[in-house]
């Protein structure tokens, strides 16, 4: 277990590939009450974590798979990126988006291979254990900053545990879907989903690091001697 904590944040990474390897339930759980000792407004906690694997994880696959072959029009029920995409952040998300494709060898205009490879967020990167994450729609905006920080608590023990995972957004693309395949209850939304398990190592797409901006960038210092 890494110890000294800018270590782990410095070593997470967005894993989309895996061993073919089971995680006990044990670990999970413990990454699960972990990550709910995040901070949360008024202690509202909110959000929850279904966590799937073997027949139902593959159960929820194919359902997915089989509502896109249909034609199902995705309906996400919150907004993620702005829109319109402001040039500076459509300059990130591509940057991003060209590493991981130049990792697998996908060309810029190989836009079946990109589509393939954006279809495996809906298979949860063949991890063996999927979870959906859903919060309450009764609860305000602010509450999914609070669902956020819970989530980082759950990646960084995951890491911690020498596990790997990653978010998938996309997910929320086919929340409804989901919602049905799922039985969830009335209230519940389908914000996102995490893929976890043992990282493959030496799988490409687990190579690739994203870059973060530099400090200046995004902080303002005031009062201090040297500012």
């Amino acid at each position: 277990m890494v110890q000294d904590f800018g270590s782990l944040m410095r070593r997470r990474r967005s894993i989309r590939a895996y061993l073919d390897k089971p995680v006990p339930r044990a670990e999970i759980e413990e990454i699960c009450r972990l990550a709910r000792t995040a901070p949360s407004g008024a202690n509202l906690q909110p959000g929850r974590f279904h966590v799937l694997t073997g027949t139902p994880l593959r159960n929820l696959i194919s359902g997915i798979d089989a509502a896109i072959g249909a034609g199902v029009p995705e309906a996400t029920e919150y907004s993620w990126f702005p829109e319109p995409m402001p040039p500076e952040l459509r300059e990130r998300q591509r940057a991003a988006g060209y590493a991981l494709y130049q990792a697998l060898g996908i060309a810029r205009r190989d836009l079946e291979g990109r589509r393939q490879q954006f279809r495996r967020n809906y298979a949860f990167f063949g991890a063996p254990v999927g979870v959906v994450v859903t919060i309450d729609r009764r609860m305000g905006a602010g509450c999914f900053m609070d669902l956020g920080m819970c989530l980082m608590g759950f990646l960084l023990a995951a890491e911690a545990r020498g596990l790997g995972a990653t978010g998938i957004g996309a997910l929320a693309n086919y929340g409804p879907t989901v919602h049905q395949l799922l039985d969830l209850a009335a209230e519940e939304m389908v914000v996102c989903g995490i893929a976890l398990g043992f990282p493959d190592h030496e799988a490409p797409e687990n190579q690739v690091r994203t870059a973060r901006e530099d400090l200046p960038a995004y902080t303002s210092f005031r009062g201090f001697p040297d500012s």
